[in-house]
């Protein structure tokens, strides 16, 4: 919403199947729904993503084009797999890059992407204070001592109690501060495809 604040929005969420991809859609609409009440911006179209497959995703984002004559603005895409779908379905009518593409996982490739100018934005969990916020949980279930927990998350049939930690917005701006120095990805495998002259400079 920072980079498109008004306009056409496609939504283009994950498999049906899966318990996550509601869990995400919710999260994208207590955003977008403020602004959709006010008329900022309009949703032209909703589909989900069998198992989250990149070539699902591709044949939505390209209907979705022709449905709405190419006016499509930014694409919620809810994963990277499915946001490269989007990517390609936009490069074929030379619109990557000019439509916003959101993701998730920071997956090397959608960090690629990002760096390239193809995809807009991903959503980073550091894995390292996941590892040890999860090791440290298991060793108190294991001890039988009580977990202090953050909040809760309904799977369906339960609420089940969670520890939350935020996730990390990451774009070509932040890139080098986040996936970069946590090693999540080499800075050679990110910039691989960006000429050498346009890398941003390492300390």
């Amino acid at each position: 919403m920072e980079k498109v604040p008004k306009g056409n929005y496609f939504l283009l969420g994950g498999s049906p199947t899966d318990h996550n991809a509601k869990l995400f859609r919710e999260g994208q609409m207590k955003v977008l729904k403020p602004r959709v009440d006010k008329g900022e911006i309009r949703i032209v179209g909703s589909q989900w993503a069998k198992d989250w497959q990149a070539d699902e995703a591709h044949k939505i984002v390209e209907n979705a084009l022709t449905a709405n004559d190419n006016r499509i603005d930014a694409v919620v895409a809810s994963n990277d797999s499915t946001a490269g779908g989007a990517v390609e379905a936009l490069a074929a009518q030379n619109l990557a890059g000019k439509v916003a593409v959101s993701g998730q996982d920071a997956d090397l490739a959608a960090c690629q992407r990002i760096v390239e100018g193809k995809q807009t934005m991903t959503v980073y969990k550091p894995i390292r204070q996941l590892a040890f916020q999860a090791a440290e949980a298991a060793v108190q279930l294991a001890k039988q001592q009580e977990i202090e927990t953050t909040d809760s998350v309904n799977n369906g049939q339960k609420d089940v109690p969670a520890l939350l930690l935020s996730p990390i917005a990451v774009d070509e701006e932040n890139m080098m501060d986040t996936i970069i120095r946590d090693g999540f990805h080499s800075f050679e495998d990110v910039y691989k495809n960006v000429p050498e002259a346009d890398r941003p400079k390492r300390d």
